[in-house]
């Protein structure tokens, strides 16, 4: 694909073509690189066209991977309603078990969740922004409402906190779990600095359940 082909690209599906080329790319490359490595020449590269074509379709390099994390909100919810949809008497160790490892099989999201808030929401437009809060609010309410479900001892105002609590402990612990070459090699060389990794799954599952247990029992004791 060409610089040219995008600058023709009038008619709605070929634009969303390209939009789509776009997004792939930058998947692509934040999937093997991390997000914090990607520029957007990496992607304009990675499509086989000038940055310039690629502003076009978008802002910026941020509201890029904001269309991305939304699209890992949608993605999330709907995996949990297939873990969990007609899930009747759940342990708050298997509901915490089930929101750890489906996290742990979207590392891509896990990264974006980390970037979201400290600079993909800062470098776009007001709409831009509004668009992304509204996606991935719709996907908190609905996760919200089916962990209610799954346990009743949960009100809807708790469900949001265990996804707020969850996905703030993922993006962290997946963070720390996945250092730079830098800070890796720091700790095969200085064995006492390593307990700053983590095991991602296995931490956030124990935290989840901890944090499930605490608000059942708060409702209890209301």
């Amino acid at each position: 694909m060409v610089t040219s082909d995008f600058q023709r690209a009038r008619r709605p599906e070929h634009k969303e073509q390209r939009r789509e080329a776009i997004l792939a790319a930058a998947r692509l490359l934040a999937t093997r690189d991390g997000v914090r490595s990607v520029t957007l020449g990496d992607i304009a590269g990675e499509v086989g066209v000038h940055k310039s074509a690629l502003l076009r379709y978008f802002e910026t390099r941020e509201e890029i991977y904001l269309h991305l994390t939304a699209a890992g909100w949608r993605d999330w919810a709907a995996a949990l309603h297939t873990a969990l949809d007609g899930a009747t008497g759940a342990s708050t160790a298997e509901v915490a078990g089930t929101l750890a490892q489906s996290l742990h099989e979207r590392p891509l999201f896990c990264d974006l969740l980390a970037h979201a808030p400290m600079t993909l929401e800062r470098h776009v437009s007001l709409e831009s922004v509004r668009a992304f809060k509204l996606s991935a609010l719709d996907a908190v309410e609905d996760i919200a409402a089916l962990l209610a479900r799954v346990l009743p001892g949960l009100d809807s105002v708790s469900g949001r906190n265990v996804v707020a609590t969850v996905t703030s402990l993922g993006a962290t612990l997946w963070q720390a779990s996945h250092p730079p070459d830098t800070l890796a090699q720091l700790y095969r060389e200085d064995p006492r600095l390593g307990h700053a990794v983590v095991d991602f799954t296995p931490r956030l599952r124990l935290l989840t359940e901890a944090v499930l247990v605490g608000l059942l029992a708060s409702a209890d004791d209301a």
